[in-house]
């Protein structure tokens, strides 16, 4: 009698890992939201910006789901000097009190992906590490500018919603965690977490 509780059970949990079983790739629109950092008598003020995420997702059952992402978006920075700063007698120039870095960030991170799969609804958690690179832009001969690469640690969660069969909708939150991007050096570098927030929406095809 046990033993075959045990095929029946065994079988049921055979049939939902094939039913909850999905590859995919997702296209997604995001808000990057980044508070100011102040450390080192420098403050650094990022731009909220606009971005785009693409996903490439395998969920095998409700514990083994993984993600490959690759993120775009504009990271404008403003340094500031928050110390009084002597200016010392001419002809030596004045140090600056402040800069403006035009940049673009690009991330790639390795997430984990929690899920179950509820109808037509597949509620999600993420949980992964990657690169952040800030990239200045070109053609800013009037500050001395350089590539910022940190580490990211990537947090969040979401929804799918299956609108017709291989196609549906992704609501999605994700938080990054990194040390603050260093792209000029005319101010001391921070040492110092930086935390963004990125509300998603958009759109996964089922392979």
């Amino acid at each position: 009698m046990r033993s075959k509780l045990f095929l029946i059970v065994f079988a049921l949990l055979a049939s939902s890992t094939v039913a909850v079983a999905q590859t995919d790739v997702g296209l997604s629109l995001y808000g990057a939201f980044s508070g100011r950092t102040d450390a080192n008598g420098v403050g650094v003020s990022p731009a909220n910006s606009a971005g785009g995420i693409i996903e490439l997702r395998h969920l095998a059952n409700p514990i083994f789901g993984f993600e490959g992402t690759y993120s775009y978006n504009r990271a404008n920075e403003r340094y500031s000097s928050v110390l009084a700063i002597a200016c010392p007698t001419p002809p030596t120039p004045c140090p600056p009190t402040a800069a403006s870095v035009r940049a673009n960030a690009h991330e790639i991170t390795l997430d984990w992906v929690p899920s179950v799969k509820l109808a037509n609804l597949r509620p999600f958690g993420v949980l992964g590490v990657g690169a952040l690179f800030d990239v200045p832009r070109s053609g800013q001969t009037s500050v001395p500018t350089k590539t910022s690469t940190k580490a990211v640690y990537v947090y969040g969660a979401g929804l799918d919603w299956g609108v017709v069969p291989h196609f549906g909708v992704r609501f999605q939150y994700r938080g990054n965690l990194y040390k603050t991007p260093d792209v000029t050096g005319l101010f001391t570098s921070l040492d110092k977490f930086r935390h963004t927030a990125e509300p998603m929406i958009g759109i996964y095809f089922s392979l």
